[in-house]
């Protein structure tokens, strides 16, 4: 079975429900995460074909979505899509508990 882009549309459109219904996002609009989905997906395509032997499992991500794909025992590999928690204030709080304590130390 040669694997697409088009193969994993079911798990595409059900990442993107739930995109567009729970997740919040400062960064990227539903219409973008499509389009990063799709590429996501094409390059875990590529590391699934490329794998080697030892390997079940082909991986793409970014900093929001990450995508794996599972070998099994049927002709079509899981496609597992997960949205990355991640939030852009976390940096920023770290560096001013960071700061503080220097300054107690």
């Amino acid at each position: 079975m040669e694997l697409t882009v088009e193969t994993f549309a079911p798990e595409m459109a059900a990442a993107l429900k739930n995109y567009e219904r729970y997740v919040v996002c400062l960064d990227q609009l539903p219409e973008d995460c499509a389009e990063s989905l799709q590429s996501l997906v094409a390059k875990a395509i590529n590391a699934y074909n490329g794998r080697s032997p030892e390997m079940r499992h082909g991986i793409a991500l970014n900093r929001m979505v990450t995508i794996i794909l599972s070998q099994t025992d049927g002709p079509r590999p899981l496609c597992g899509i997960y949205f990355n928690l991640h939030s852009p204030y976390s940096k920023k709080a770290a560096a001013q508990g960071a700061g503080a304590e220097r300054r107690r130390g």
